[in-house]
Formats: structure tokens, C-alpha cells, sequence
């Protein structure tokens, strides 16, 4: 009878690891399926999770410098080809997958990267429209960020000077694809808003592939632009294309040449707007002088009606009407009295014993008193005789 060989478990999981180890289909093997479960060690920067399709499941991890080439942030249920090593750990006794790359499946890596970044940075805020500035109306500089060479520069500074000539154009001129693109594009921007070299920066370049305009999906441009102090306008590639830099900018252009109409008004519509506020200006101050002319005249017949002096002259015509009807008055009186002092003056006269004196008659007294008798006289008394025009004495006989 043969005695069975006995082995411990580190023995068998070792037996098996050598046997995996051994086998060159299993060192390096392309595995698609979905993510599940995943946990980036925040001391280790160890990637550890499971893939699994709609049968099975396996374990799998990605070490800290495959995990930083990664370009992409993986999530659970993102679906996903990796390239990876089958192995065993042994301290477990659990087969795994030790992956060394890993791209989605179904999109793009530069599509997921974006999706990813633009996530991350709306959380944040950047995107928020409270944060925008306004675009001036009528800027005196205008910041260009793009290619020298390209045809978006030409378009940009042909339409601005069609449209507004006055304007002056500041061009900084950048890579804006490629190696050293980013940098540059961060450089121009934190350039004007320190220098405060613009009212308002263009930046942008033509159409193109998405890996053509990826350095406007940079994150490090992402926040130099919402730290600028001028307003940005967007105006990256065609209509359809879409960068984070549209996203964070204050305005965005679907086209360069879009951009320099929004940046910049046109001169005849300034002209127009001008003269029609001119003439607006024009007929109001003379509706407004017209209509001061009439309070004007209004305010001088109430004057003149409540005049001091128009007062006192109505007053003093009132006194001497009264003063005229008072003296008209007196003097009927007095014509009324005077001709009843003058008759009975007459009658007085008509009753006065001088007055027969006036005709050759005297008056002769005694004493004082009237003689009109010879019984009022005696021989020897002396008597006043008034004649018209005296008095003489004479003596009884």
C-alpha cells in the first residue's frame, strides 16, 4: 500500500502559483469586462478591485505606478479592456488578474478623461454661472490667445477690424496643440489678467480632431481661466466641438469668427444708435423747453395777478374811488347846507332891523335900549342915533 504524499496549503498554493506562472498564455492576457468594487488605496495608491461579466467575477489589482500612467479614473460598472497577468496569491489561495494598463471599452480614453474632468471640475463650481463676467459693451482692447499662423488669428482680426475699428488687438501667440500646448495657453491667460492687458480675451483655435483640441481640456487652464480677472471668450474649434474650456469660460463662441462679433460691437450700429439718440436727446430738451416756456407764462400771469404791486395799485384806485365818492358826497352836503345856510341867511337878513337902515332909516336907542316911542324919551336925554354907516349922540330938546 502506497502512502499517500501530504501536502500543506502554502504547498499546494505555491504548486499551483508555478503551475500559472509557468504556463506564457497566461503572462500576458487582454481581458475585457466591467468594473466592480473599486478601491484605490489612499497610503499604497494600490488599485484593488473585480471584473465580472454576466457569469463570473475575478479579483485584480493594479499597482501605484500603473495606476498613475492611468489616464482615465476608473469607476464602478465602467466597462473596460485591460492588459494583465494572471497570478495567484498565495497568502489567500485566490487567483488574480495583476493588470499593467487598462483603456475603456466602447469610448475613447481622451472621451472618458473629458467626461471625467468636467464632473469633477462642475462639483467644484467652476462651470457655475454666478461666476461669470459680463462681456463689455464697448471694449478699447481686445486679448487674443491662439496660433500665429493659424486661420483663426486671421479670421478674428479681420472681423473685429470690419466691425470696429476704433479697437485695439493684443495677440499672444501659443502653441495650441501638442506637447508644451497647455503651458503656453496657461501662460497667456495669467499673463493679461495680471498685466490687465485686455477688457476682454479671446482664446480659441480652429476645428480639429479631439485629440487636436485637447489642450483645452487641460484642468490647470480650466482654473487659470476662472481665476482671470477679464473676461474669456471661448471659441474653440466648429460648433459641435466642446472643450472644458467652453464650459469654464464666461462666454462661449462656436466658432473664432462668432467670437469676434461677440467681442467686439459694430461701428454702424454704434453710428446708429448715436444718431437716433440724438435726435431722441433733441426732441425731448425741446419738448421740455416747450413745455418750461408754458409754466413760464403761466408763472408770469399768476404773478401778475398776485403782484404786490398790481395788489396795491387795485387797493389805492379802490381808495381813491371811495375818496372821490366821499368828496362827491360832502360837497352835495355842503351845496345842500349852503343853500339853506344862504336862505336862511336871506331870511335873516330879510328880518334884521339894520338892513332898513340901509334904506335911510335910523335906530335910536336910549340907554340901550330901543325909542320906539316918544313915551321913551325925555327933554335933556342923550340918544345914540345909528345911521348905515355910524352912530351919533344927540340930546332931546
Amino acid at each position: 500500500m502506497i502512502t499517500p504524499k501530504v501536502y500543506t496549503v502554502s504547498q499546494i498554493n505555491s504548486h499551483v502559483s508555478n503551475l500559472i506562472a509557468s504556463d506564457p498564455a497566461l503572462q500576458v492576457v487582454f481581458v475585457e469586462g466591467e468594473l466592480s468594487n473599486v478601491n484605490i488605496n489612499s497610503k499604497s495608491g494600490h488599485m484593488y478591485f473585480s471584473l465580472k461579466d454576466n457569469k463570473s467575477v475575478i479579483r485584480a489589482v493594479m499597482f501605484a505606478w500603473s495606476v498613475r500612467n492611468l489616464k482615465f479614473r476608473p469607476e464602478d460598472g465602467m466597462k473596460v479592456i485591460m492588459r494583465a497577468q494572471v497570478t495567484v496569491y498565495e497568502p489567500g489561495g485566490q487567483y488574480q488578474l495583476r493588470v499593467e494598463d487598462m483603456q475603456p471599452d466602447g469610448v475613447g480614453v481622451l472621451a472618458m478623461r473629458l467626461e471625467q474632468l468636467k464632473k469633477k471640475l462642475s462639483a467644484e463650481g467652476l462651470f457655475a454661472n454666478e461666476h461669470k463676467k459680463p462681456i463689455p459693451a464697448i471694449p478699447s482692447t481686445v486679448g487674443v490667445i491662439t496660433s500665429p499662423t493659424g486661420a483663426a488669428v486671421r479670421d478674428i482680426i479681420d472681423i473685429i477690424g470690419r466691425r470696429y475699428p476704433a479697437v485695439n488687438i493684443v495677440l499672444a501667440p501659443v502653441l495650441v496643440q501638442g506637447e508644451g500646448a497647455p503651458e503656453q495657453l496657461i501662460k497667456a491667460v495669467r499673463r493679461f489678467s495680471e498685466s490687465k492687458g485686455a477688457d476682454v480675451i479671446i482664446i480659441g483655435r480652429g476645428g480639429g480632431s479631439m485629440e487636436d483640441l485637447w489642450a483645452f481640456n487641460d484642468e490647470g487652464l480650466a482654473r487659470a481661466i476662472y481665476d482671470c480677472e477679464i473676461p474669456v471668450i471661448s471659441a474653440v474649434g466648429h460648433e459641435t466641438d466642446v472643450t472644458i474650456c467652453d464650459f469654464v469660460s464666461d462666454l462661449r463662441a462656436p466658432t473664432p469668427s462668432a467670437a469676434a462679433e461677440l467681442a467686439v460691437p459694430n461701428m454702424a450700429d454704434l453710428l446708429y444708435t448715436v444718431d437716433n439718440l440724438h435726435k431722441r436727446c433733441r426732441t425731448s430738451l425741446n419738448n421740455r423747453l416747450d413745455m418750461f416756456d408754458r409754466q413760464f407764462e403761466r408763472y408770469v400771469k399768476l404773478s401778475e395777478a398776485y403782484s404786490p404791486i398790481k395788489i396795491y395799485d387795485k387797493q389805492l384806485q379802490t381808495v381813491n374811488n371811495l375818496a372821490d365818492h366821499a368828496k362827491a358826497a360832502v360837497d352835495s352836503r355842503l351845496s345842500v347846507k349852503a343853500s339853506l345856510a344862504q336862505e336862511l341867511t336871506s331870511k335873516l337878513e330879510a328880518l334884521n332891523p339894520l338892513a332898513v337902515l340901509n334904506r335911510g332909516f335910523s335906530f335910536i336907542t336910549n340907554n340901550g335900549k330901543p325909542a320906539t316911542s316918544v313915551d321913551d324919551v325925555m327933554a335933556g336925554d342923550t340918544v345914540d342915533i345909528r345911521f348905515k354907516d355910524g352912530t351919533v349922540k344927540a340930546e332931546i330938546l
